[in-house]
């Protein structure tokens, strides 16, 4: 899994794996990081099956979900994944609070849409909050456009696309 390590100006992102599951659930459950992830805060067992989804999801395309580290310390998660709701693959990210403010999120989305446009996707979706204005602004920092607009429980969701030839 080494050659899938990704580095950035201030960030080392891993494929997500066992090894971070302490770490990852701790972020999953986590109001600030999570509240406004489709599905909401997770609990333990959710985010095992995710494990098992994300890792299952690397195994079948080479690309997956990162867990992104600042001198060593988890910091969030980033990457692709296949979304529930039929929409597609999708870039996703989520940083703890203290960690956000400083463009962490976008420099390792970046790296992330990157890493999976060059494994072979061509089209990636992300989808946001009409109101969460930063990761609207990580979104469209990273190159990505808004390509529709859709109502989720009662929240208008924008759907942003990076598509590459």
């Amino acid at each position: 899994m080494s050659l899938h390590v990704l580095r950035t100006a201030r960030l080392a992102l891993t494929p997500v794996s066992w090894r971070d599951m302490n770490e990852i659930a701790h972020l999953k459950a986590d109001g600030g990081a999570f509240a406004m992830m489709l599905g909401g805060v997770r609990n333990r067992q959710q985010a095992e099956a995710e494990m098992v989804s994300d890792i299952t999801f690397w195994a079948k395309h080479g690309t997956g979900m990162f867990a992104i580290r600042e001198n060593g310390k988890l910091i969030g998660i980033t990457g692709v994944h296949e979304r529930p709701d039929g929409r597609g693959v999708a870039l996703r990210f989520a940083i703890y609070p203290w960690a956000s403010g400083r463009g962490l999120a976008r420099e390792a989305a970046a790296a992330a849409l990157r890493h999976a446009h060059a494994a072979g996707f061509k089209r990636i979706v992300a989808v946001a909050r009409d109101t969460n204005i930063a990761s609207r602004k990580v979104l469209g920092g990273i190159g990505m456009r808004v390509a529709e607009t859709f109502m989720r429980s009662g929240h208008e969701m924008l759907l942003f696309e990076s598509v590459t030839r």
